[in-house]
């Protein structure tokens, strides 16, 4: 698949592993970040339609607690992205 490009400087599209449940749901379990690291989800928390105010973008919100913190991970349209820190 053709990588897209970006503007942004904060907004990070990154890769998830879900898990897809018979009912048509899913639930991300970890994620790699723009190093190649990947970082196992602990816990989705919340979820709920919501705009990036850091990146720029909307779609759905993920709070997820990953090593303890809580990130926000968002599915705008078919791609996950989360906010660079500091942005």
């Amino acid at each position: 698949m053709k990588e897209k490009s970006y503007n942004n400087p904060n907004k990070i599209y990154v890769s998830v592993k879900a898990v897809f449940y018979p009912d048509g749901g899913f639930k991300p379990i970890s994620l790699v970040w723009e190093d190649g690291r990947e970082y196992e989800i602990d816990r989705v928390t919340d979820i709920r339609r919501a705009a990036s105010l850091k990146a720029g973008g909307t779609g759905i919100r993920y709070t997820c607690k990953v090593a303890g913190k809580e990130v926000y991970l968002f599915l705008e349209e078919d791609r996950w992205f989360m906010e660079r820190k500091g942005g």
